[in-house]
């Protein structure tokens, strides 16, 4: 039992950072409609430019510092010269400029920082906590366990700001109706600048954690698309569904990986190892036959 809840709790850690990725795709969506293919190579880019300031000689802080302003400053020309672009088009239109867009970061982000995989050094030792190990027997990282925590305060903070202030008021009437907003004065260009600087931060804490965790390499654009299942079970335009997908997915994956392999070896003879690499999807799949809109996604329904 104490490796059941052990595998669990490991897997509830990875999910709440499974949950700020989530997130980013949930700010770009709920103000402009569309999926932002690109959130993964914006993860991508920020642990890249991190790293790659730590290499120039700036210590952490201020590399974090550094990348935070790289990735204001592309959230705000992403707005100004492609978002601005393409107001009141299709959102077919928005979403292949994010995807052009992945795939323009994707090129250059290698080109300025290196293409070669690097360990990122954020001051927190991934080993198990002793406390947890001697009196439950249970094997917690501790790294895991400091980022759930900085990628839980994040996600809190983030919600009650839009949910609670103006601009959190000015992006839901956005995200409704982009012409209505700007026939009431809400300065459309503004808001969208705005979001797309706030996923930028929120890319720059998650690509931090995972590449801390699993090294700054090209891998992290498909770590960051692990959100996808998350926002089909929680909803698109949701922060309280990214969060509870975002665990759902996390321990369903863990708990998958350990359990379901050994069974379906018994049944069907064969190796069903990497097991944990597709079942967030399958899981997304099912989920999609039930409830399309998600958790806590809205209904929606064309009146004729």
């Amino acid at each position: 039992m104490n490796f059941f809840f052990e595998v669990l709790i490991g897997g509830l850690l990875s999910g709440v950072m499974y949950a700020l990725v989530a997130l980013g795709f949930v700010m770009i969506y709920k103000a402009s409609g569309v999926f932002n293919f690109a959130q993964g190579a914006m993860v991508y880019l920020a642990a890249l430019s991190v790293v790659g300031c730590m290499e120039k000689g700036a210590p952490l802080w201020l590399a974090v510092i550094l990348a935070f302003a790289i990735m204001t400053l592309f959230g705000i020309a992403t707005e100004k010269f492609v978002l601005r672009k393409l107001v009141n088009q299709p959102p077919i239109a928005l979403f292949m400029a994010t995807i052009g867009l992945a795939f323009f970061i994707e090129g250059l982000a290698p080109m300025i920082f290196g293409s070669e995989p690097r360990a990122l050094d954020v001051g927190i030792v991934d080993e198990p906590i002793e406390y947890i190990l001697e009196n439950f027997n249970m094997v917690i990282s501790r790294f895991d366990l400091v980022a759930a925590l900085v990628a839980s305060v994040l996600v809190a903070t983030l919600a009650l700001f839009f949910q609670y202030t103006r601009i959190g008021r000015a992006l839901r009437a956005v995200a409704d109706d982009h012409q209505a907003a700007l026939s009431i004065g809400i300065p459309l260009q503004n808001i969208w600048a705005i979001v797309w600087g706030v996923a930028g931060f929120v890319a720059l804490v998650a690509g931090m954690m995972w590449g801390a965790r699993n090294g700054v390499q090209f891998a992290l654009t498909f770590t960051a698309l692990k959100a996808l299942p998350v926002l089909i079970l929680g909803g698109f335009t949701s922060v309280p569904g990214a969060i509870v997908g975002g665990l759902i997915i996390g321990a369903s994956e863990k708990l998958a990986e350990i359990y379901i392999p050994p069974v379906m070896q018994n049944l069907f003879g064969g190796n069903f190892g990497g097991i944990e690499g597709w079942f967030p999807y399958v899981l997304a799949l099912l989920f999609l036959l039930v409830r399309p809109e998600g958790l806590f996604g809205e209904k929606h329904i064309d009146r004729v």
